[in-house]
């Protein structure tokens, strides 16, 4: 039987995709919309991870707006550059992610009814991670998503939402070539060492 509403959020994710690639600020909005659609798809095909992480990406897509839209630099008051991740943040990244690997990981399995709970709280948690990066329009971005959309495309693959099965595998595709486009349009300033 056909999921129309898979159909749909898998329009919708060719939308966003092709937005981000562009690095359009209208990626977010497609963004609040997508997950919305999403949290209902994946809880009914037994994702509660990916629904819980969908409600996430619907918050965060605000917050990505606002910073896109708002957070200037502070002396030439120009919109954020897309830059390297400063080393900074490598550790506190890190642990965030596996704190929130182990977390997802404690719910599925205490509160659902989840089969495959670590991979469904790996590529949540690495979301999580990945999200927070492309908000701040950090190059690296891409390579948290090559891997989670990776993960997703074969989970999908088993749970039955074909349609979502293939987009997230033509994601891999995309964030490999949006990875480059984006390195070719990486400042490096000091605002990068200083101000993110």
């Amino acid at each position: 039987m056909i999921d129309w509403l898979d159909i749909f959020t898998t329009v919708l994710g060719l939308v966003y995709i092709w937005l981000e690639y562009r690095a359009s600020i209208w990626l977010w909005l497609v963004g609040i919309v997508m997950p919305a659609l999403d949290v209902v798809l994946y809880w009914r095909h037994g994702l509660y991870g990916d629904a819980g992480m969908a409600v996430y990406y619907t918050l965060a897509a605000f917050y990505g707006f606002v910073f896109w839209r708002f957070k200037k630099t502070r002396k030439e008051h120009k919109p954020l550059p897309i830059i390297h991740m400063p080393h900074r943040y490598y550790l506190p990244a890190t642990v965030a992610f596996l704190v929130a690997w182990g977390v997802t990981y404690y719910i599925l399995i205490t509160w659902t009814n989840s089969t495959i709970p670590v991979l469904d709280a790996f590529t949540n948690a690495l979301s999580f991670v990945g999200l927070w990066a492309l908000a701040r329009k950090f190059l690296e971005q891409w390579l948290f998503w090559i891997v989670v959309d990776a993960v997703c495309t074969y989970l999908y693959i088993t749970k039955g939402i074909p349609f979502k099965a293939g987009l997230y595998g033509l994601y891999v595709v995309i964030a490999i070539a949006g990875y480059y486009k984006w390195k070719k349009m990486t400042k490096i300033t000091k605002y990068e060492l200083n101000n993110v």
